[in-house]
């Protein structure tokens, strides 16, 4: 079996990762955490462990820091967690304040007090994962490059990575950082499937509508970056979820994933991730709910991807573009 590109650097070897964007309630800073917030958080880590789920995804501004600190509770009163799991955090956003809107900022003096800040929320000594959030279109690789080693040295951060690059971004930033990225992170789903049409509409008119960066699949693979997928369940649209603006493609693939689900006696949740997990970039999903109950009807996906068939990954693909081959 092929092993994921975080497996062979000895990081993880967990095939799906926890999102943690949904806990610590609101994203209004007024709203305090509660018990039911932690007690939310607990058990969505307990259905994700009993899963095998072992790799936890976080960033800075999710509900403005408040979903690290109710994980951070999480680990407080389970003090032999830490060392049994893989953490990963984020960095270079900064949220509307004031009058100053929305931005990115990979500065050295945005990342290093943005890493201690996220230490302190979880009560941890280090990050497993740092990742760059958003490319900041100001970003300095060699001033990166000086936070990165500084984080480095300090045993603040053990590996890095960027979310939603390109390949010349990549390659960009890389020529300056003394360790290798490990690990991007892209929205990738059947909803989102415009990954794959970058590939398929080579030298197709189609292909002008594509907004997928050129050859970033091909190029991860042959860097052995880790593709970690976010938004991996669509929010649901294929696993049970209405929507009142649902397309004919979508009500379509809903139908055939829970086709090909009761087929296999599983859930609709582990055809969806399947489908992804059946490419041969031994894609990562970071499943976003927290909700237990959908965490454990994730289950299957790692066997599911196996016994997935050609024609049953081409069906659903088809089924999502809503327009056949070119």
């Amino acid at each position: 079996m092929k092993l994921m590109p975080l497996e062979r650097r000895g990081i993880s070897n967990s095939r799906l990762a926890l999102g943690c964007m949904g806990l610590g309630g609101s994203w209004d800073l007024a709203d305090a955490i509660t018990a039911d917030h932690i007690r939310q958080a607990e058990e969505a880590v307990e259905a994700a462990l009993s899963i095998g789920i072992t790799m936890y995804d976080h960033a800075d501004i999710y509900t403005r820091g408040k979903a690290e600190s109710v994980f951070g509770q999480v680990l407080k009163s389970q003090p032999k967690l830490r060392e049994q799991i893989v953490i990963q955090s984020k960095v270079g956003i900064k949220l509307a304040d004031g009058t100053l809107p929305g931005r990115f900022d990979f500065s050295k003096e945005h990342i290093l007090p943005s890493v201690d800040g996220i230490l302190e929320r979880l009560g941890i000594e280090y990050l497993d994962v740092l990742l760059l959030h958003r490319p900041d279109p100001l970003m300095e690789p060699d001033e990166i490059a000086e936070a990165f080693t500084k984080l480095k040295l300090s045993g603040k951060v053990r590996n890095f990575g960027v979310s939603n690059m390109s390949p010349g971004q990549i390659r960009f930033l890389q020529r300056s950082l003394p360790d290798p990225i490990v690990v991007n992170q892209l929205e990738m789903s059947l909803l989102r499937h415009d990954w794959v049409d970058k590939g398929i509409h080579v030298n197709q008119k189609a292909g002008l509508k594509d907004n997928f960066a050129e050859g970033l699949m091909e190029f991860m693979q042959m860097e052995d970056i880790q593709i970690q997928a976010w938004g991996p369940l669509a929010q649901g649209r294929f696993s049970g979820k209405v929507t009142e603006n649902a397309t004919e493609a979508e009500i379509k693939t809903a139908a055939l994933v829970k086709q090909i689900a009761d087929e296999n006696e599983t859930t609709p949740e582990a055809i969806v991730l399947a489908w992804l997990m059946k490419h041969p970039a031994r894609i990562q999903p970071v499943i976003g709910t927290v909700n237990p109950k959908r965490i454990l009807a994730c289950q299957d996906a790692v066997r599911q991807s196996e016994l997935m068939t050609r024609d049953q990954w081409y069906s659903l693909l088809i089924s999502a573009r809503g327009v056949n081959m070119p």
